[in-house]
């Protein structure tokens, strides 16, 4: 045999030993994800702040590991124009690859970003992450099928000669909050010496949907339709904050509110007494804020609209562990009147309690179809939002917040500092929470979309929702 036969033949007969990719097409709540990272909303980012370098050829080796035990960590995203949907491709090997920027290169990213002069590199530089759009060839504008695009990517930023910037970046559909609150935990497991936590095969090939409870689901037809226009209906007259700029290109940026121990416990001290968790009270906090901007009489009501949303992991069948990679959350949608004159504690109690009756009715289950179809419609139609500004609520929240207290890997890593959130000026909230309880000090990372609003005008707003917190909590105290 030539040996033009010899390679034809090789073509024709690829190794068997070399498994084919696995695919299969994504769940309607990835398939909405895979809508709206395009546009700008659901690119989340996990970024640590270091005073140690890392090792580069290290860090790849156990970001390897991890793609092995967490298939969807390797996947790609595959478009196809043909029947107009989105496949997760995983291949059989893992592939990481570092993209690192010395000192002169980090330089220039910050001279040239769109961040402020007088906040911190880092924080430019997680606001820079969360607009790096690798994704927005996945839309299915052009002819025919798109490329395969990673839905993991992962930066090394030199700040200067005592500080690093490490940044993972990632396809919302494929790593919720949890997810990437796993990954932390479970890379500084393996700094330490651990190894990956596997999952069983069969749960890493499905979507939410298909792992929701039998029964929980269910809606007669008339009552999803029901639903549907109501949701529509009402978001006409929901509320919002003024926008600065509803008519240029927007990006993600990012405010943060902290809390000294001494009031993080008396606030969460307020929630407890009153058998309420913290979203509820950060919803409040937000929504009096958002109300105080207003110059309207005190008694007159506005509509807001708040998300919560929820790691359904461990009520789905079956149960998955909370190192499981991928989407697991749903959302429930609330809608409040709020005057001028309402009470942090009293608004506080009627958030959690509309979401926890809605939870209790199976809401995040029943509902998620019609969430996730009007935010599809939404992103084909940003005309139905007010000043087609895409917003779909003033504020989300996650029903709980993440604990975290720092160890001795902390330490060994050199982590000074980390935030983990997630992009929202495509489609989305005004303002999206990602609460942390570490330390004993909550901080909250606030993504919002400019310019549709200034910093200026958000970090009133941040400020203004602390106060409430911490006025509310020091007269609680004092009250009981």
């Amino acid at each position: 045999m030539s040996e033009s036969e010899q390679t034809q033949t090789q073509t024709q007969n690829p190794d068997p030993k070399t498994p084919e990719p696995k695919v299969r097409a994504v769940g309607v709540t990835e398939y909405s994800w895979c809508r709206a990272v395009p546009g700008g909303t659901g690119i989340t980012v996990l970024s640590l702040l270091l005073s140690n370098v890392p090792d580069i050829s290290f860090l790849e080796a156990l970001l390897c590991r991890l793609q092995v035990s967490h298939p969807i960590l390797r996947s790609r995203v595959r478009f196809d124009a043909s029947c107009n949907t989105f496949y997760f491709v995983m291949p059989s090997n893992p592939h990481v690859q570092i993209q690192s920027f010395d000192l002169q290169s980090t330089s220039h990213i910050l001279q040239s970003s769109l961040g402020d002069s007088h906040i911190d590199s880092h924080h430019v530089l997680l606001e820079h992450e969360l607009n790096r759009n690798s994704w927005n060839r996945t839309d299915g504008a052009g002819d025919g099928d798109q490329a395969d695009l990673d839905v993991f990517f992962v930066s090394l930023y030199t700040i200067s000669d005592t500080r690093w910037f490490l940044v993972f970046r990632l396809h919302t559909s494929a790593c919720d909050r949890a997810a990437a609150v796993g990954l932390l935990r479970e890379l500084l497991e393996m700094v330490g010496g651990g190894r990956a936590k596997a999952e069983e095969e069969i749960v890493q090939e499905v979507g939410i949907e298909d792992l929701i409870p039998s029964g929980k689901a269910n809606k007669p037809l008339w009552a999803r339709g029901v639903d549907l226009l109501g949701y529509s209906l009402n978001s006409f007259r929901l509320a919002n904050l003024n926008f600065i700029d509803a008519n240029s290109a927007r990006h993600s940026q990012v405010v943060r509110l902290k809390m000294n121990p001494d009031d993080t416990d008396r606030l969460v001290a307020g929630c407890k007494s009153r058998g309420i968790k913290l979203c509820g009270a950060l919803a409040a906090a937000g929504m009096i804020a958002a109300r105080s901007t207003k110059p309207f009489p005190d008694h007159q009501k506005e509509k807001y609209a708040v998300v919560t949303l929820i790691d359904c992991r461990s009520i789905l069948e079956p149960v998955l562990s909370s190192n499981h990679f991928g989407f697991y959350h749903s959302a429930i949608l609330n809608t409040h009147d709020v005057t001028a004159l309402d009470e942090v504690w009293e608004l506080a109690n009627r958030c959690y309690t509309s979401f926890s009756n809605a939870k209790n009715n199976n809401k995040h289950f029943s509902d998620m179809n019609d969430l996730n179809f009007l935010m599809c419609k939404a992103i084909d139609n940003p005309g139905l939002t007010p000043s087609s500004s895409m917003r779909t609520a003033f504020m989300s929240v996650f029903e709980d917040p993440v604990i975290d207290e720092s160890n001795k890997l902390h330490k060994e890593i050199g982590l000074v500092d980390y935030v983990g959130c997630s992009s929202v000026h495509g489609i989305g909230p005004t303002i999206a929470i990602f609460d942390t309880i570490r330390n004993g000090c909550l901080d909250c990372t606030c993504v919002y979309p400019a310019p549709l609003h200034s910093r200026e005008q958000m970090q009133q707003l941040i400020d203004s929702m602390k106060r409430i917190l911490v006025d509310g909590s020091i007269n609680l105290q004092t009250n009981s």
